[in-house]
């Protein structure tokens, strides 16, 4: 059994055939908005200042609405009020399902309780480490600080995996490193298949579409998330009184993957796309 979307397990079920459920997200995207997107329709902001917000989060771990009202952009009132707007219009994919003609609604109640059991063990918002593992409370930081900018800067839509501990990591699409040192010397690293990657880019770039990049310039965009997320992680870490300093990021080519030596910590964090997108986080501690 594995993490997965509702909207998955529909599919995996026999319940809803995929052309369904696509027509159901794609419903979906079309109506829910992002703070950001709201505040630009209810006139609040303009393209420029959401944009300022945009990348003022790539190196602040607050929520947009919140730091646009410290940078002085937003009013606290109109905070809520766009906040307010997002509640009422939101459209969860189940109820999408339901207006696409997929099932009814009494049939919704059902196959959410369904989901809900074969879900019940990943069912936690917390970053869980395993028992004795060294330095759990930083690497706690480094995977909820990822899980934030995937969020906030990649705009990723995901469910987080349980943490393994791993000798061994495959080699991705992409992989991307960072090292830290002083109170914790390890490596972090960041893989994503070419779909993932694609839409860091996005995100990155601030642009619609990046298939005419070149493959250096997608890695590159790749490298700055991670610079973004380590650099945030240092940040955290100081306010808990915690030392790290952190070297440039760097892409990994190393075909058959990462053996992790004898003696040093493999921690593996899956991470499960909507749109079947492979991502994960490693950290390799060292001894």
């Amino acid at each position: 059994m594995a993490v997965k979307f509702f909207g998955q397990f529909l599919v995996e079920q026999g319940i809803i055939p995929r052309d369904v459920l696509l027509q159901a997200i794609n419903l979906q995207e079309s109506v829910n908005k992002s703070v950001g997107e709201i505040v630009l329709d209810l006139g609040f902001l303009n393209a420029e200042a959401v944009e300022k917000v945009n990348r003022a989060q790539r190196t602040v771990d607050m929520r947009f609405g919140d730091l646009a009202v410290q940078m002085g952009l937003l009013t606290p009132d109109q905070l809520q009020r766009a906040l307010a707007r997002q509640s009422e219009t939101h459209l969860y994919i189940g109820e999408a399902i339901v207006q696409v003609g997929g099932f009814t609604d009494e049939d919704l109640q059902r196959y959410l309780a369904e989901f809900k059991a074969d879900q019940a063990q990943f069912a936690t918002s917390k970053v869980e480490i395993p028992a004795g593992v060294p330095y759990a409370d930083l690497c706690e930081i480094m995977v909820d600080m990822t899980y934030k900018m995937f969020t906030r800067v990649a705009r990723l839509t995901f469910r987080p995996g349980p943490c393994q501990i791993v000798t061994h990591l495959d080699q991705v699409h992409v992989m991307a490193a960072m090292d830290f040192t002083g109170d914790l010397r390890c490596r972090y690293i960041l893989t994503a298949s070419a779909d993932v990657q694609e839409e860091i880019a996005k995100a990155i770039l601030n642009q619609e579409s990046v298939s005419h990049e070149p493959k250096e310039v997608l890695d590159d965009t790749v490298m700055e998330f991670v610079n973004v997320v380590c650099g945030n992680v240092v940040a955290k870490s100081a306010q808990q009184g915690k030392s790290l300093d952190i070297m440039p990021p760097e892409i990994i080519d190393s075909t058959g993957g990462i053996d992790i030596p004898v003696g040093y910590t493999g921690l593996y964090f899956p991470v499960c796309l909507a749109d079947n997108g492979l991502a994960a986080i490693s950290i390799i501690i060292y001894p």
